[in-house]
């Protein structure tokens, strides 16, 4: 993941979610908690607790994202579309309609959007 990466704060209903980060720092916030994990580290984010990351590390961050069931990845699924080329697309600020499309997939798949990004 790039530098700055950060999704909004958000549920998992169902399923937890554990970070095993590869290289890089990233910084989470998981439920009142801010935590800065870098390469080796292990990040836990049960379900039902709020939760969100940032990418710190300028050179980006590599990480293994583990959950236990397929609402995730089913979403992640639906909000995907096949890429145009082999490098990263450039970053670019979400339209309303892109926002209105994700919140809908991702409550479709029992993960709510609680909040902003970590900033």
């Amino acid at each position: 993941m790039p530098f700055g990466e950060a999704p909004p704060l958000h549920i998992h209903q169902r399923e937890d979610e554990v970070f095993h980060i590869l290289g890089g720092v990233m910084r989470f916030r998981v439920g009142d908690q801010e935590i800065t994990a870098g390469t080796g580290d292990t990040v836990m984010a049960p379900k039902g607790v709020p939760h969100a990351f940032r990418v710190e590390s300028t050179e980006g961050a590599h990480c293994l994202t583990i959950m236990q069931g397929s609402d995730f990845e089913t979403m992640l699924r639906q909000a995907s579309r096949t890429a145009e080329r082999p490098n990263l697309p450039e970053a670019m600020t979400p339209s309303s309609e892109m926002i209105e499309r994700l919140v809908a997939i991702c409550a479709a798949n029992k993960i709510d959007i609680v909040g902003p990004p970590v900033s």
